[in-house]
């Protein structure tokens, strides 16, 4: 098959390393000029990727195009109607993601209930309604490139600490800026999220339930990332994909959606309370799901066009993901002086398990030698899988101390909380059967 990978910044670049060590071939375009090494001398990179579409037209049914961020959807819609195979999102999933109002909206209508959102356009606007109100809200930043480190979770009840930080953004704001954010009320309880892959038509039949690990320290400490590491499994998500996914399915029908999608919610007495959407796959979370995939990528993409099937091979049990990072990261500022070009080496007790459950990242190949490299210091994820949620994140650490670079940097608590209290909390409000609660916390 013929596979041609449209992003940012190749953050699927461990996919197609994966297909094309398959034997598959595979091109990849990244937008980002700071992310052209990207596993450079790993992966075949064009400079346009419309100037490879004869290429791929000439598989027929055997080339098919991935896309990898939810900001180029009216594009894979056109693709679409001229006839490529397509996975990825929709003109629609975009909006979904990056529009939090709009993506609110949606989920009211399909009957969930959702947090108060307030949007704004400008740091004054915001300022003024929270001295009238009061209360402790989340900041979070529209777009779906805009940087996570900006959001922030109000800590005080009265709001103080939230006023304080829009003043400082109002103040350094650049002249003319017009910021583009929510203040959505904050909420107690378990954040959880649950996932599938729509087809254009259906859902597959399997959906994961996931728990993101977001703050860059152990004990939910420092800035808001992407991800610094994950617990998934394909069992127990079918309540919270019932009550949250579902419904979605003529929405995304009508919007020719096809590709992974998550919401990310809040469960607690009162219900679920969806949060926001990811329409696209997720990084790390596609390296963790791989994990418990009982068929590669490539299988579940040709079923899921064919539209012949609803299947979804998967393995019983958890995946863990750990992400390693070195400095800057979570920022970017520094990172060729710091630690760009460092070498990657392994402890000499490494098998080649432990290889294929290492899912790199910003990483490339000099001379020979896995080095750093990328834009902001992300390696990538060690992964592990196993019947409990600690046997899987036992599993990944061990993997994780097997990988040597200066200043490497990880989190040493993933899935503490959700074996602590997660898995038995979602237990006691219904969203979670017994003995999957009880085994994943074993």
């Amino acid at each position: 098959m013929r596979f041609l990978g449209v992003g940012e910044h190749n953050d699927l670049a461990a996919m197609y390393h994966g297909l094309a060590a398959r034997g598959h071939e595979v091109r990849v375009f990244v937008a980002d000029p700071a992310c052209h090494d990207v596993f450079g001398g790993m992966l075949e990179r064009v400079s346009d990727w419309r100037a490879e579409l004869d290429w791929l037209r000439a598989a027929g049914e055997g080339g098919l195009a991935l896309f990898e961020s939810a900001v180029d959807g009216e594009a894979q819609d056109e693709l679409r109607r001229d006839g490529f195979r397509v996975i990825g999102g929709s003109a629609l999933g975009d909006r979904l993601e990056a529009d939090r109002e709009f993506g609110q909206q949606v989920l009211r209508a399909s009957g969930l209930q959702t947090a108060r959102s307030h949007s704004f356009s400008a740091y004054a606007d915001a300022i003024g309604f929270l001295e009238r109100t009061g209360g402790r809200y989340v900041l979070k930043f529209n777009g779906a490139d805009s940087p996570r480190t900006r959001n922030y979770i109000g800590e005080l009840d009265d709001g103080a600490d939230m006023l304080a930080l829009l003043a400082m953004y109002r103040d350094h704001a650049l002249p003319g800026a017009r910021p583009d954010f929510v203040l959505m009320e904050h909420l107690q309880g378990v954040e959880v999220g649950v996932g599938a892959y729509f087809n254009g038509e259906e859902f597959l039949d399997t959906a994961c339930i996931d728990f993101e690990h977001k703050r860059f320290f152990p004990g939910e400490l420092g800035e808001l990332t992407g991800e610094m590491g994950t617990i998934v499994s394909y069992r127990g998500a079918e309540r919270l994909f019932d009550a949250a996914l579902a419904p979605l399915a003529a929405l995304l029908r009508e919007g020719g959606y096809c590709g992974y999608i998550n919401v990310n919610l809040i469960a607690n007495e009162a219900g679920l309370w969806p949060l926001e959407f990811t329409s696209r796959f997720g990084y790390p979370g596609f390296a963790i799901c791989e994990a418990l995939h009982a068929e590669p990528w490539e299988d579940i993409f040709v079923r899921m066009l064919r539209r012949d099937s609803l299947r979804l091979h998967t393995r019983e049990g958890f995946a863990a993901g750990v992400v390693l990072t070195v400095p800057p990261f979570p920022y970017r500022q520094g990172y060729e002086e710091l630690s760009k070009g460092e070498p990657i080496c392994f402890r000499p007790q490494m098998s080649a398990a432990d290889h294929e459950a290492l899912h790199f990242a910003e990483v490339a190949r000099v001379g020979g030698q896995l080095v750093t490299s990328g834009a902001s210091g992300y390696i990538g994820v060690a992964t592990g899988t196993g019947g409990s949620v600690r046997q899987a994140r036992d599993q990944a650490y061990r993997v994780a101390r097997q990988v040597v670079i200066p200043n490497l940097r990880y989190r040493s608590d993933i899935g503490d909380r959700v074996i602590s209290r997660d898995l038995l909390t979602l237990m006691v409000l219904g969203w979670l059967d017994a003995d999957a609660a009880v085994q994943g916390g074993g």
